[in-house]
């Protein structure tokens, strides 16, 4: 099986590092045309030398719609279309744990808004050129924390991961008709972000190793290991796949 995206447009939001950074590469190499977004412009611009400039970048803000607009129509006007949205921007904004009664609303809010609110943003606004043209694969970036109980203790993002798989459903039952396949990957834990990072940390050795023992295969994920997985789902091999979610995790824990 070799997976090939030769002639197609590909946008990646939240692209600047980790998880988006992988993918965009991994796009990339497979012969697409990618557009990366974030707002972390000093990676975007060290992810454009890192692919020798075959990778488009362009500071884009996916809870501000007419940002989107604009981005958006900036690429209509060249001429470019896109096949594949992978949403990736999200992730707990620098939140850490905290008893439910301190949370303050815009805490709240704030993490919904680039999650979720994103999510449905973007893709609304992909949503017209893919119906036009009856194809087009849309791949949000959930997490395990959406299937069960984050590990960041951070409410907003459990919920806000579950609503992302929520909208993934519907919007497969809303596009499908158009030839839209829309689907959603749930990464098990990966050290992607400062945050994360923090979070390991936060373990200590013998808590390290208590988690990699509790998973199957014995290690923590790559960012690779979660790009494989969206190349597939945006392949023509996963065409009669949509409404979907897939653990990408080393295995289930219970």
């Amino acid at each position: 099986m070799e997976i090939q995206f030769n002639g197609k447009n590909v946008l990646v939001a939240g692209a600047a590092r980790g998880i988006g950074n992988a993918i965009a590469m991994a796009f990339a190499d497979a012969g697409a045309s990618v557009l990366a977004t974030d707002v972390l412009e000093t990676e975007l611009q060290a992810l454009r030398t890192q692919s020798g400039d075959r990778i488009e970048t362009d500071r884009l803000d996916v809870t501000d719609e007419n940002d989107i607009r604009r981005c958006v129509e900036a690429q209509a006007e060249k001429g470019r279309h896109f096949d594949v949205y992978v949403h990736v921007a999200g992730g707990v904004l620098g939140q850490k744990r905290k008893p439910l009664e301190e949370v303050t609303g815009a805490e709240w809010d704030r993490i919904y808004d680039v999650n979720t609110k994103g999510a449905f943003l973007v893709a609304r606004a992909l949503a017209p050129s893919m119906k036009q043209r009856k194809q087009g694969k849309i791949v949000m970036i959930s997490s395990g924390a959406g299937l069960g109980v984050s590990l960041t203790g951070i409410q907003a993002y459990a919920s806000a991961k579950a609503a992302q798989i929520g909208l993934t459903r519907q919007l497969a039952h809303e596009l499908g008709p158009f030839g839209i396949n829309v689907n959603a990957v749930a990464p098990g834990f990966l050290r992607t972000s400062p945050d994360y990072e923090r979070q390991w940390a936060s373990y200590g050795g013998a808590g390290q190793q208590a988690m990699i023992d509790e998973i199957p295969l014995r290690r923590i994920g790559e960012p690779e290991d979660i790009a494989n997985a969206v190349l597939f789902l945006a392949s023509p091999f996963a065409s009669w796949i949509t409404g979907q979610t897939l653990s990408v995790n080393g295995g289930p824990t219970s």
